[in-house]
């Protein structure tokens, strides 16, 4: 079996609060291979919180906590702010969820993505900027030499995604985390830009955590599914299974869906259990057992 990129073992946030201590992450245990592994949940299930978490963007006075949480074997839990800023972009990755929020205002693109790889790479501004070239041109933005030249308010929405790809794989990171990179996306740019990502992932070799709670897009697109729920994990399953899944939530996700192919009157409301919230032993082993790299 391929060691895998990333491993993860009971990872825990915590937040302060005046009614006590909340746990965002519950005992969250998975392992990462050149793979697409989506993270599925409502908002608040603690998916994006797992992102920034393997990334060292919780601040104080949030706490993170693990058993283990290695890349390539190497231990990156709580690694000084100078060692982890080595990390982020040049060996994990992350898109977020609207690129108005992520792209500087004030910079052209160019400029954005000639900062990022020469932060990583320590390339001369020439070599950089070819570099930004040539990602503008993978991800198929047409025209790359004039798109330097813009600014972010200056493109559309499915071209900022496209740019945020760009910026964050120009390094050449071993994983990329795609936090709801589509959300803010129509449906026909959504699948140019999820096959842009497809492609640039199988030709790097990279693992991809795609941070989603859209169970349709997720089925076609990825490869292992975890749902999470209140923090933790309580169904891990292979893509094409996802519309099998057993867990009463997972189903209750799925039958609360609307589908063409079967209309109703009424969609059917999720119904919460307490005990969903307990670990499941199960599901833990589940997320661990099935091979890291595909």
């Amino acid at each position: 079996m391929t060691a895998p990129l990333l491993s993860v073992r009971d990872l825990r946030v915590t937040f302060p609060t005046r009614q006590g201590e909340f746990q965002a992450v519950r005992g969250l245990s998975f392992d990462l291979g050149r793979e697409r592994l989506a993270i599925v949940g409502e908002s608040g299930s603690g998916k994006s919180m797992t992102g920034r978490a393997i990334l060292g963007l919780v601040r104080p006075p949030g706490r993170v906590e693990a058993a283990a949480l290695t890349l390539q074997g190497r231990s990156i839990l709580n690694l000084p702010e100078r060692q982890m800023r080595a990390i982020r972009g040049g060996q994990i990755s992350m898109v977020m969820q609207d690129p108005k929020f992520s792209l500087n205002p004030v910079m052209t693109v160019g400029q954005q993505i000639i900062e990022a790889y020469r932060l990583h790479a320590r390339a001369p501004r020439g070599e950089a900027r070819a570099k930004a070239l040539e990602m503008l041109r993978a991800v198929q933005i047409r025209e790359p030499e004039r798109v330097m030249d813009t600014y972010p308010h200056e493109v559309s929405g499915g071209m900022g995604q496209r740019i945020m790809i760009a910026m964050m794989l120009a390094p050449g990171p071993q994983i990329l985390i795609a936090d709801e990179p589509t959300s803010a996306l129509d449906v026909s740019v959504r699948g140019e830009v999820l096959s842009i990502m497809d492609n640039l992932v199988k030709d790097r070799g990279m693992g991809l955590i795609f941070i989603s709670h859209d169970l349709n897009l997720v089925s076609r697109f990825c490869d292992r599914v975890l749902i999470m729920y209140a923090g933790r994990v309580v169904e891990t399953l292979p893509a094409r299974e996802l519309h099998q899944a057993r867990h009463p939530y997972t189903r209750g996700l799925l039958n609360s869906l609307p589908r063409l192919d079967a209309p109703v009157d009424r969609l059917a409301v999720l119904q919460r259990d307490e005990a969903w919230r307990e670990p499941d032993p199960a599901a833990a082993r589940a997320d661990t057992d099935l091979p890291g790299g595909l």
